[in-house]
């Protein structure tokens, strides 16, 4: 760890994921090498160039009551979801708000969505075009706004430290969990709920994504479709889902006697200043933000051992990303270091993909298991570091670390830095 810097570990996961309705289940099906894409069933689908996508593995109606879904967006719904589910793995009691060991004065929430509440948006329009305005429910704007998932789980869980939505496209939620490291570093809070959301797999989203050409159109075999560093790679698969993770000082932590599952250790940032959409082909801004990660951290290039690597299955994204690794970290010791894009099986959760995958990895190093690539069935010839396929890969049973990265739209690059606890 960096020299005079308070040290924020993580003491509570939870997630609702296409892959599983919470973490067990979403861990369960990585190791399993298992795809959460499946068809979509609307009607009128057959129009659209896309045609499947990851769909949450557990409705919210399954687990929240009707009438409260009434008042939520979706994503907002799942938010809430994962808060619970990491509030209650962190030790804290179900249903309680801040109180007894946690002073809501020393409590914050950051979670980011990409996007927010796109089908409250939309589908209220229609409301107010079919049958007027008296009609749109008074609930739309604190459900289609961005910041609404951060601001309901700060009242769930009697949050005044602050109540944060950072909006940087798919680096969105791992901004967050930066953001959340330096609350508690700057002393603004003892325990800060970190992630992200998002569900916005829409009509208008598969269509503006086809007409990019961004998404995969492997409509006969869905499940197969996100394929990473694959030579017949043909773009991401749209996902949905909720991340948290419960950040505490270290010192916070241990004298509740909470349970350590890892350490967040830094956060690098940078910007492309490249273009809206397009990614800068050189990488030098995604290598700035590993490096930044490494210095923020206190670690070196030798100490990471993986990266969980943003790996969206586009033909320009993948390879370019890798070369990235390569610099930031030196040819030597990317070559020692092992990679996985768990995205080819949980699609690409957007806003929520960064808090997704940093829960994976806090996992990855807490199990010293790397969850598998799947789908490459004929590895691109440009890639020259060592991707895990086929089945879990075992790390070695010593102090260990790894980068989680996200990349976002805008030129937005952020890589988060996790310390095996020990």
């Amino acid at each position: 760890m960096s020299r005079n810097q308070t040290t924020v570990v993580v003491t509570g996961l939870g997630a609702t994921t296409p892959l599983g309705g919470d973490v067990p289940s979403t861990w369960s099906a990585l190791l399993a090498g298992r795809s959460g894409v499946r068809p979509l069933d609307w009607e009128g689908v057959e129009e659209l160039p896309v045609r499947f996508a990851a769909q949450l593995a557990v409705e919210p109606t399954e687990v929240m009551p009707k009438h409260r879904l009434r008042r939520l967006d979706r994503n907002e719904a799942i938010a809430l979801i994962a808060a619970h589910e990491a509030w209650q793995h962190a030790g804290y009691a179900f249903g309680d708000r801040a109180g007894g060991t946690v002073d809501g004065d020393r409590l914050g929430v950051v979670i980011s969505s990409g996007i927010g509440g796109l089908h409250t948006a939309l589908n209220s329009y229609d409301v107010y075009r079919e049958k007027g305005w008296q009609r749109v429910s008074p609930f739309t704007v604190p459900m289609l706004m961005p910041n609404g998932a951060s601001g309901l789980v700060g009242i769930e869980f009697g949050a005044m430290a602050g109540s944060h939505a950072l909006v940087s496209a798919c680096a969105s939620s791992a901004e967050a969990i930066g953001y959340a490291v330096d609350m508690i570093r700057s002393g603004r809070a003892d325990v800060v709920i970190a992630g992200g959301t998002e569900a916005c797999i829409h009509p208008l989203q598969m269509a503006s994504f086809g007409s990019m050409r961004a998404l995969s159109t492997r409509n006969e075999e869905p499940a197969r479709a996100s394929r990473p560093y694959d030579k017949n790679r043909d773009g991401f698969v749209l996902g949905e889902g909720a991340a948290v993770l419960i950040l505490e000082s270290e010192e916070h932590a241990r004298a509740r006697g909470a349970e350590i599952h890892g350490i967040a250790s830094g956060c690098g940032y940078s910007g492309d200043a490249y273009d809206i959409v397009q990614p800068d082909p050189s990488g030098t801004g995604q290598s700035k933000a590993m490096r930044r990660a490494l210095a923020d951290a206190g670690l070196t290039a030798e100490d990471i051992v993986h990266v969980n690597a943003h790996g969206t299955s586009t033909p320009l994204g993948d390879v370019a990303e890798l070369a990235s690794i390569k610099a930031a970290l030196g040819e030597e010791a990317a070559a020692k270091l092992c990679v996985t894009a768990t995205k080819s099986m949980t699609g690409h959760l957007l806003g929520g993909a960064g808090a997704l995958e940093s829960l994976i990895t806090v996992l990855t190093l807490r199990e010293r298991l790397v969850p598998p690539t799947i789908n490459v069935d004929d590895l691109d010839d440009a890639v020259d570091l060592d991707i895990v396929r086929g089945e879990p890969r075992e790390l070695p049973d010593e102090p260990i670390a790894a980068l989680n990265n996200s990349f976002g739209f805008g030129g937005h690059n952020v890589s988060v830095a996790f310390q095996r606890a020990v």
